[in-house]
């Protein structure tokens, strides 16, 4: 006796299916990967754009608080 356990006729579909589940879920996260990068990127541009209007506002204030000579 090896000690070896019997390889049964099925086991074969057994690995096929953990393989195939194996590549659904590295798929998900690699779609996962994407959109949470692409999203990133919106959320920098937006914050980008925020503070380009903060300080366009802010310069308008100062124009408004300088008195007239």
């Amino acid at each position: 006796m090896t000690g070896a356990l019997p390889i049964a006729a099925g086991d074969g579909y057994v690995a096929a299916a953990y393989l195939i589940f194996l590549f659904l879920v590295l798929s998900y996260l690699a779609i996962m990967a994407v959109k949470l990068g692409r999203i990133e990127r919106e959320v920098v541009e937006i914050a980008d754009a925020v503070d380009r209007r903060a300080d366009a506002a802010e310069a308008v204030s100062q124009r408004t608080k300088e008195p007239v000579a």
